[in-house]
């Protein structure tokens, strides 16, 4: 396949990404709970799966096997089901947690990969209306409109987002956690590592880190970022293609000195 019918097979799986990614949401909404104790169960400490999770996953991969049936798939519950040069990499609910107490900060997410290179990428946020989007050499978009990593330089006056896991030992998640305050960031946590990465994407986010993410949760997100600009540690390299490894990213006038602070590298 040469570049340019490469380029035009992603941007055919990146139109109908955005009809499988609006049907897959639409019955996440259908099954979301309401407010209060959280209607899942537990695949180990802290992490939730719902019926939700499976049924949209399911969807999705039947959606996707019907139009590319040559394409590979990948599935937080399901894990990878089929290869395939173009590989498409799924988060049926990012943010379950909330997602089972009936918030708002939760979203579907689709990842499309070239081998082991992100091309294009979608998250749709469906309670509050809001789909990013992105492929390589296209810009990046909130609904339509581009997006641009924040311009902000000064980290006092900077706020980030640091997730945790439970797999991240507390007192390095404490250690870095203090050491963002110290430089003067005003940190937050908001149970969604791909929407916070598309948080510093659009700018309401000037830097986001976890020490532990799956490939699953920021697939859809790498693509879009890389079009609005932000700077991002070499999630891949260092182990994000065969488990949980460690991500940065941060505005671009931030990125060296926020990099420094977290003892993280950025690409």
């Amino acid at each position: 396949m040469n570049a340019s019918t490469l380029s035009g097979e992603i941007e055919r799986r990146f139109d109908a990404a955005h009809d499988i990614i609006r049907e897959a949401a639409a019955l996440a909404m259908r099954m979301r709970p309401p407010p209060g104790a959280p209607v899942a169960s537990m695949k180990g400490a802290q992490d939730w799966v719902t019926e939700a999770d499976r049924a949209v996953e399911a969807l999705v991969a039947e959606r996707i096997g019907a139009l590319f049936p040559a394409d590979g798939f990948q599935g937080e519950e399901g894990g990878r089901q089929r290869e395939g040069t173009l590989r498409w990499i799924v988060d049926p609910i990012d943010g379950t947690s909330n997602f089972a107490r009936g918030r708002e900060r939760w979203c579907v997410s689709l990842g499309l990969f070239e081998n082991e290179r992100p091309v294009a990428g979608l998250l749709l946020a469906p309670v509050v209306d809001e789909l990013f989007a992105a492929r390589r050499g296209g810009g990046a978009t909130l609904n339509g409109r581009p997006i641009k990593a924040s311009p902000a330089q000064d980290l006092h006056r900077s706020m980030i987002e640091i997730g945790w896991g439970p797999t991240v030992p507390m007192d390095l998640f404490l250690s870095r956690m203090q050491r963002a305050m110290v430089a003067g960031a005003m940190p937050r946590s908001g149970g969604s590592g791909a929407l916070a990465l598309a948080d510093v994407a659009c700018g309401r986010l000037d830097g986001y880190l976890e020490l532990a993410i799956n490939l699953w949760d920021v697939a859809g997100a790498l693509p879009i970022l890389h079009e609005a600009g932000a700077r991002v540690s070499p999630f891949l390299r260092v182990g994000g293609l065969r488990g949980p490894a460690p991500i940065l990213a941060a505005a671009p006038g931030l990125a060296v000195a926020l990099g420094e602070r977290l003892e993280m590298t950025l690409d």
